[in-house]
């Protein structure tokens, strides 16, 4: 039996705001906005190449509570760069030395041990992490 992640539901406070961020700043791509309610609307954003999509979904009281959710990249350096050039505001990129966390990217390119942070305006919390045989 196969056990797939396919959708992850991200609180926001504000779904016109969130979903501006994650298609323009995230460069995610858009699979659903439909208003079923006056009330009750849904939207459903994928990362590129990802077999898992987010909904960002209207919970004030929730914001921001979705923290280390992980995206895997092959290559750090240019997410990273395209995140700032996107206006993303991620955090600089890190790696463990010795159990010491070092600025900068893993000298050695090792898998999982370069990453760095990006939230979205709610605070919602993303890790980017390098692991060169995944990602787009």
């Amino acid at each position: 039996m196969d056990w797939k992640l396919e959708l992850v539901v991200v609180p926001v406070a504000d779904q016109d705001r969130a979903k501006a961020f994650y298609l323009d700043a995230m460069g995610f791509d858009l699979l659903v906005d439909h208003q079923g309610s006056p009330t009750f609307r849904v939207v459903q954003a994928t990362p590129p190449g990802s077999a898992c999509s987010i909904a960002l979904m209207l919970n004030p009281d929730s914001a921001g509570a979705v923290q280390g959710l992980h995206l895997v990249v092959p290559d750090i350096d240019a997410a990273h760069a395209e995140l700032v050039a996107r206006g993303a505001g991620p955090s600089g990129v890190v790696h463990f030395e010795a159990g010491t966390q070092v600025d900068g990217p893993d000298p050695e390119g090792r898998d999982y041990n370069s990453f760095f942070e990006v939230h979205d305006p709610d605070g919602n919390g993303w890790m980017i992490q390098h692991v060169a045989g995944k990602g787009g």
